[in-house]
């Protein structure tokens, strides 16, 4: 059975949540947004397709950066309304040129910083 991203449950703007897990160490790297085309995109090239909100625009994680997503698999939750894509990561995911965006922890109600940039 072939798999129609139609099928996934997107909010009113056409949009569902994607989370990137590294595919080896398990760590999560990033949440972003896809739409159907962009799920389309993704599963046809195996590199990861984004919709940007903000630019209103697809956006290929590493285009511009050369910190490509290369899919190993993509995977549906229970209730079809966010999905989960396990990616070979090359650099850092992160904008902020960090190998997670989620580098902050609250610790006894304090931010405390996990990880510095890196340096490429």
């Amino acid at each position: 059975m072939n798999f129609d991203p139609q099928t996934l449950r997107y909010d009113d703007k056409g949009l569902i949540p994607a989370i990137a897990q590294d595919a080896t160490t398990q760590e999560v790297l990033m949440v972003a947004w896809m739409n159907a085309e962009a799920v389309a995109r993704t599963l046809d090239t195996r590199r990861v397709t984004y919709w940007s909100r903000s630019r209103q625009s697809f956006w290929v994680k590493g285009e511009s950066s050369g910190h490509v997503q290369k899919l190993v698999d993509f995977r549906v939750d229970c209730d079809r309304d966010c999905v989960l894509v396990m990616v070979n990561q090359s650099g850092p995911a992160c904008h902020t040129n960090r190998r997670s965006c989620f580098y902050t922890a609250i610790r006894d109600g304090a931010e405390v910083e996990l990880m510095v940039p890196e340096n490429d």
